[in-house]
């Protein structure tokens, strides 16, 4: 007589960097002291530490955790993100922002961009539909202050992340995992022993002489994948030929420009990123190797940085995909070791995020029903495509020939998925959505209208909206977001006065 499922008594992380110790720091937070939970990390093997702008969900986890944003963004040298600038991605010489937040401010059955697109198919309007969005009015004066919780207000249609130093979150989860009664264990996991009868793993072996057994096994071991490739071998989706970025080089520069925005710059082979911290700027080239070799795209990030590099440039080598299984057996793979979505659109948190949560709505017990398994793996392999899809949107929707690349990514057939919004924007001036996508109408709008995306026509019913004073109601939304950003202040005020860091020891 086979005797009853137990809950969990021991879950296993190997790796630690941000998507370890954000496992470890949510799981201990959930399951208290009922379950012991061991991170095994070494300290001779370093972290890829490009994950240092986010997106608004992550203010979400820090709040289920307790974390106050103030000390938080303090102890990582954080500032405060109102989105992505994007410059030459269309066509060079022009730019456009991705908010995190609405345009305009509804006043109609129908939503804003409806009417911002009639107007604008018409030639009634001129200017790009940034102009109506409260986050880049925000940006470009260099202004931050909090949302107002007044819904009525022109303040409440943004939303806002963050930039911090990736390497001082972990830090910081650490601290707080620990405080929670999860054990570190320094060292190399050299070997994995997998159970005879169904090929589970029973405990992973260390460099120093350990082996440590455990009924849940967390793989945070990066891109190798330690435990659900090398050991389990669970297969990977590769999308490179929809996102061929292979490459990323790397490097810190003084602090200049103290933007509350990201920015990326669109080069002959990739992109850059650049990214304001207290302390100093992150960048960052995503590039193609089959179109520039690692030595000039060196060269190309060193001759594009605000100020004097604080390190070697440093080269990160991927393979944009998912594995085929996120959970395979009693192993799942989160951050690195689950997939890859290159950092334009600043998922790579977000992802770790989302499967530390998913993984703790679908715990198992000592049983490891494959139920939970398959609704774990068909749940995130949705999240993947459908944040796959909106980043090859970046790249499809261009008007650049100036280059191998770009000329690739203008005439490369695309996802059928994607293929079939794109279709209804261009056609009706219609967005299709799936409810759970994370990149919600904003987003997309955003992409499609700045690379030159125009529909033929604005939707059906935004002309048939007769009587409307579509003129007055854009003058006043422009009015009013003018006058709230005059009253906020600095980016750079706002930090010194709330969440300023110590400076960090030489």
């Amino acid at each position: 007589m086979t005797s009853a499922p137990a809950p969990l008594n021991t879950i296993v992380i190997v790796g630690g960097g941000s998507a370890g110790w954000m496992t470890a720091a949510a799981l201990s937070h959930a399951v208290g002291n009922t379950c012991k939970i061991t991170l095994i990390e070494s300290e001779a093997i370093g972290t890829v530490g490009v994950g240092e702008a986010t997106i608004p969900p992550i203010r979400h986890f820090n709040q289920r955790l307790g974390i106050d944003e103030t000390t938080f963004v303090r102890e990582t040298q954080g500032s405060y993100k109102l989105g992505i600038e994007f410059v030459d991605w269309g066509k060079l010489g022009h730019s456009y922002f991705h908010p995190f937040g609405q345009y305009g401010a509804e006043f109609d059955q129908v939503p804003f961009y409806h009417h911002w697109m009639r107007e604008h198919l018409a030639g009634r309007t001129d200017g790009p539909i940034d102009d109506f969005s409260m986050c880049w009015a925000m940006a470009k004066a260099g202004k931050f202050a909090h949302p107002s919780p007044d819904r009525r207000l022109i303040q409440s249609t943004f939303d806002y992340a963050y930039h911090f130093d990736a390497g001082l979150y972990a830090a910081f989860l650490r601290r707080f995992a620990e405080a929670r009664g999860v054990t570190r264990i320094e060292g190399k996991v050299v070997d994995t022993a997998l159970r005879a009868e169904d090929g589970f793993i029973q405990a992973v072996a260390l460099d120093n002489g350990m082996r440590i057994e455990g009924e849940l096994f967390i793989d945070c071991s990066g891109f190798r994948g330690l435990l659900i490739e090398e050991a389990l071998g669970a297969g990977y989706d590769n999308w490179q030929h929809w996102l061929p970025c292979d490459r990323a080089v790397a490097v810190p520069c003084e602090r200049g420009d103290f933007t509350p925005y990201t920015r990326s710059t669109a080069r002959e082979a990739g992109w850059q990123w650049r990214i304001p911290l207290q302390h100093r700027t992150g960048n960052g080239y995503v590039h193609c190797s089959e179109f520039i070799s690692e030595d000039e795209a060196a060269a190309t990030l060193l001759s594009n940085l605000d100020g004097k590099a604080l390190a070697d440039p440093r080269t990160l080598r991927f393979v944009t995909g998912k594995r085929r299984k996120f959970w395979d057996r009693n192993c799942v793979a989160i951050g690195l070791s689950a997939g890859f979505m290159e950092p334009l659109e600043s998922t790579s948190l977000h992802l770790i995020q989302y499967a530390i949560l998913r993984l703790i709505a679908l715990l198992p017990d000592n049983s490891m029903s494959p139920l939970l398994a398959r609704e774990y793996n068909a749940q995130t392999t949705l999240e993947y495509e459908r944040i796959r899809d909106f980043l090859i949107l970046h790249y499809k929707a261009t008007e650049r020939q100036d280059s191998d690349l770009w000329r690739y990514c203008a005439a490369m057939p695309v996802p059928d998925s994607l293929q079939y919004k794109i279709d209804h924007f261009r056609t009706n001036g219609m967005l299709v959505a799936d409810e759970r996508e994370l990149f919600a109408n904003p987003s997309w709008i955003a992409v499609y209208l700045g690379q030159g995306m125009l529909p033929a026509r604005a939707p059906a019913l935004a002309h048939m909206r007769e009587g409307v004073p579509v003129a007055e109601r854009l003058a006043q939304i422009r009015t009013a977001m003018q006058e709230a950003v005059a009253a906020m202040p600095s980016h750079d005020a706002f930090i010194a006065r709330h969440c300023a860091a110590p400076p960090i020891a030489a």
